[in-house]
């Protein structure tokens, strides 16, 4: 039986009829509507200077489990929204760009895994938390980048496992457990994957002392080069404590924000893509949210998120064991 779909009917408001005092209107209807915004560390700065939790996809699942507020206002990307309002049924969910989606999420339409997974009975199910919430009602466990290899490892050696929908994070996390037997869809970011692992070296030689952090959706050639490969959260923590001066970094650019805001002394440098000429670093999904459009969201608690009960409930469980697993 095919699970129900997310309702995407509603569409983002047109822009117009805006306050001089974007942030100070903001900040205002936060507190008219009794509302919490969460903002992934791949926002805009200004959207990231104005939530109240800003973090990686696990730290953001777990603030949003917490959340007290009536209005969760997200600031990321579909998905992200999904597990909000998965995690919290009674409050209201609204984003700034209800297109705001993800190329991960995409890569893995709900049917074609349905049909993956019939191809391997009873394995477990990890699915990456960039997935829809069909494909997380599918699923025994999600993971993020944070935890990936702490949930596979946590899966009995004799059990079959099917991972999705990153190919380059299975294959670490294969490299990290010792799982080379993972049964994995073939998806990837296309930020991520963008990075140029012969323009990187290059760019090794030019700085000598500089250390390396990349995120392991980058490819095999990229995290070869690494000093350092996790999470968003965890590349800004060892830019943070890295005695390294100067820094390359494979990930999306709005991490760059936090590391400059705790050591701004430090010299940080883009990894470079594969195309010069292209903001190759910066997810295009990601920068659909602004604040023009976080003001409007607050103002008519509009795009909504909404679910159907059946739909939410069986995301809910793997959901729930990932976050009791990483406890």
């Amino acid at each position: 039986m095919a699970l129900p779909v997310v309702n995407t009917a509603v569409t983002t408001p047109p822009l117009g009829n805006l306050p001089h005092d974007l942030e100070g209107a903001i900040e205002q209807l936060k507190r008219e509507r009794n509302a919490i915004i969460l903002a992934h560390y791949y926002q805009e700065s200004e959207i990231q200077d104005l939530a109240d939790v800003v973090g990686d996809s696990l730290q953001l699942a777990r603030a949003a489990q917490k959340a007290d507020k009536d209005v969760i206002v997200f600031c990321g990307v579909h998905f992200m929204a999904e597990t909000a309002k998965i995690l919290n049924p009674t409050r209201k969910v609204v984003v700034p760009d209800l297109q705001a989606g993800c190329s991960l999420s995409d890569s893995c339409p709900p049917d074609q895994f349905r049909l993956f997974l019939g191809k391997h009975p009873g394995a477990t199910v990890v699915s990456y938390i960039n997935s829809s919430a069909a494909v997380k009602a599918m699923s025994d466990l999600i993971c993020t980048s944070s935890n990936a290899a702490q949930i596979v490892a946590s899966i009995p050696k004799d059990k079959p496992v099917v991972f999705g929908p990153d190919r380059h994070l299975a294959r670490w996390v294969a490299q990290k457990t010792g799982r080379h037997d993972m049964a994995v869809w073939q998806g990837t970011c296309i930020v991520h994957e963008l990075f140029s692992a012969r323009e990187l070296a290059r760019l090794k030689v030019e700085h000598p002392d500089a250390e390396v952090l990349a995120h392991p959706e980058c490819d095999e050639s990229v995290l070869q080069q690494a000093d350092y490969i996790g999470s968003t959260k965890g590349i800004i923590e060892r830019a943070v404590a890295s005695p390294a001066r100067t820094l390359i970094i494979a990930t999306e650019e709005g991490v760059f924000h936090q590391i400059r805001k705790r050591v701004p002394e430090k010299q940080l440098i883009q990894a470079p893509g594969q195309d010069q000429s292209c903001a190759c670093n910066q997810c295009p999904h990601m920068r659909r949210n602004s604040l023009e459009k976080l003001y409007l969201c607050l103002r008519d608690l509009s795009p909504e998120i909404t679910m159907d009960e059946g739909l939410r409930t069986q995301a809910l469980r793997p959901i729930q064991r990932m976050l009791e697993l990483s406890a």
